[in-house]
């Protein structure tokens, strides 16, 4: 499983958050939103079709921050802030993701 999928896995399970992912991609900084399944960039255009990965597997994961959904871009509910993958995993195992 590619770390993108898996965290729009963990959307899935977890309907009340947003995930705020910041990676650099084909050596492109990017921002992707992550909410309730579904992925998109927030600084570059996002494929139509859903299947098409926007963190592909060679994304290099920078920060996660964990936010109360709907995301609010004026006012965003951060709960937890700057996690790396590896302090992502102990979550998503948590989740079966």
């Amino acid at each position: 499983m590619t770390p993108g999928f898996r965290l729009e896995q963990f959307t899935l399970r977890r309907p009340q958050l947003v995930l705020l992912v910041k990676a650099v991609i084909d050596g492109q900084e990017d921002e992707v939103l992550i909410f309730r399944g579904f992925s998109s960039s927030l600084m570059h255009p996002t494929a139509a079709d859903p299947d098409v990965p926007v963190l592909p597997e060679a994304a290099e994961i920078e920060a996660i921050d964990i936010m109360v959904g709907p995301y609010n871009p004026t006012a965003p509910q951060y709960l937890q802030r700057g996690l790396s993958w590896d302090d992502m995993l102990p979550l998503l195992e948590d989740m079966g993701v």
